[in-house]
């Protein structure tokens, strides 16, 4: 499946398969940035993100985190 800034749900669960412990609103948005443009799947243009977009993305993670931390 091929992923592009769009799939803020997906993105998020493989971020937290990747790292499963690590608290999604202790990342930077360069960081983030970084790391879903790493991800195999990810197929969107690395500058086509935004303030929003990875907000979203972030806050998708962090549903995940909270949802595996309860």
């Amino acid at each position: 499946m091929e992923l592009g800034w769009q799939d803020a749900e997906e993105i998020a669960l493989r971020l937290i398969d990747r790292y499963p412990d690590l608290d999604p609103l202790t990342v930077r948005f360069t960081q983030l940035h970084q790391w879903v443009t790493e991800l195999s799947e990810f197929k969107g243009d690395p500058k086509a993100s935004n303030e929003k977009i990875l907000e979203a993305i972030q806050m998708a993670w962090y549903e995940e985190y909270k949802a595996a931390h309860e």
